[in-house]
């Protein structure tokens, strides 16, 4: 069975809600596919003691506030689900799930959206699938040798799980961090990052963040020297369990391994280390596969665009997955700017 519509939004997270609020309120006929069985997105997925990075306030998606969380100043991540459930209910989102998108193809003046669960018959299309479906394990050598445990951020919940053992976490970002952070108290941690960390200050939050980027969006549309964003200030957040364990000295980086052994780790320099597990916490790559059919240009894992436009195909937009989609706009704050615009790009080219 085919369906048609003005817009079909791809994936049910914080970005195809954001999206799918600026729709609604343009009136377009729109519907929102999502893979997961419940709303939450991948928050629903993370590991057991993930907070945010800001307070509630600074947190929310367009036109509803975040509430904040009892006895919390960063809120953690069920409350994120709880949020983005309540969100969804309040706006009358037309969400269908789960619903699993295998496809999108050129149909003449439509894109055809191809599914587990029927086809769709779109004037355009919002990809909003995030990135942590695609998670990235880099090609270290010994990986196929090492009799411990491997797995990635995506697949960790808890320091019970590693309790009294040998535990290597690899990255330097704020999942490595906070994994780490997590681990250190319980397990035998190592951890191991590409260059040495670099923390922010430990006043700064995911507000500073937020202002950082988009004071560097204001700079480059008006033309002036790039300042560099987020990146400039540091790459780890020190909230309070990362700060905690730092301070206490458990967080004491070193070199990125060479190689990992049947039943550890190597060095540049000869060094090895024993371990049970690995951790990789090596960031993900942008969840891309139902546009192949497109056959769309770009580097590095990503599409060429014009703002959230896809350059090889208008009717396109891409929306949450990093910088190159909308200052932010892979966060819950930041995510309701590049939407608005994508919503307002979709209406303007139906009614023209």
């Amino acid at each position: 069975m085919t369906q048609r519509t003005d817009v079909v939004v791809i994936g049910g997270g914080q970005a195809g809600l954001a999206a799918g609020y600026h729709l609604r309120r343009l009136g377009l006929d729109f519907v929102v596919l999502d893979a997961q069985t419940a709303a939450g997105g991948a928050w629903q997925h993370t590991w057991d003691s993930l907070h945010l990075f800001s307070p509630a306030a600074y947190s929310s998606l367009p036109g509803r506030p975040m509430p904040g969380q009892a006895g919390e100043v960063y809120p953690d991540a069920s409350h994120v689900v709880r949020y983005l459930r309540d969100y969804e209910r309040r706006y009358v989102l037309p969400v269908l799930r789960p619903v699993r998108v295998q496809g999108v193809h050129r149909d003449g003046e439509f894109l055809r959206v191809e599914s587990d669960s029927g086809t769709w018959r779109a004037r355009n299309v919002i990809s909003a699938t995030g990135t942590w479906w695609r998670p990235f394990i880099p090609a270290v050598p010994g990986r196929a040798e090492f009799d411990g445990t491997q797995l990635h951020t995506v697949e960790y919940r808890s320091p019970a799980d590693f309790a009294g053992r040998r535990v290597m976490v690899v990255g330097g970002g704020n999942s490595g961090a906070q994994i780490a952070a997590d681990l250190a108290y319980e397990s035998e941690l190592t951890w191991v990052t590409q260059r040495p960390p670099r923390f922010l200050a430990d006043d700064i939050d995911g507000r500073a963040l937020f202002d950082a980027a988009t004071a560097r969006r204001r700079a480059l549309e008006n033309g002036q020297t790039d300042t560099g964003g987020v990146a400039s200030l540091g790459d780890i957040v020190a909230v309070p369990p990362v700060r905690e364990a730092r301070d206490a000295g458990l967080l004491k980086a070193s070199p990125m391994v060479v190689r990992l052994t049947r039943d550890g780790v190597e060095w540049a320099d000869g060094t090895r280390a024993a371990a049970d597990a690995v951790i990789w916490c090596t960031g993900y790559r942008p969840a891309l596969s139902h546009l192949a059919p497109l056959q769309l240009r770009g580097t590095r894992g990503h599409i060429a665009t014009e703002g959230t436009r896809a350059v090889g195909e208008p009717r396109l937009h891409l929306l949450g997955y990093g910088d190159w989609t909308g200052p932010a706009s892979a966060t819950l704050i930041g995510v309701g700017r590049p939407a608005r615009d994508a919503a307002r790009a979709v209406a303007e080219a139906i009614v023209s």
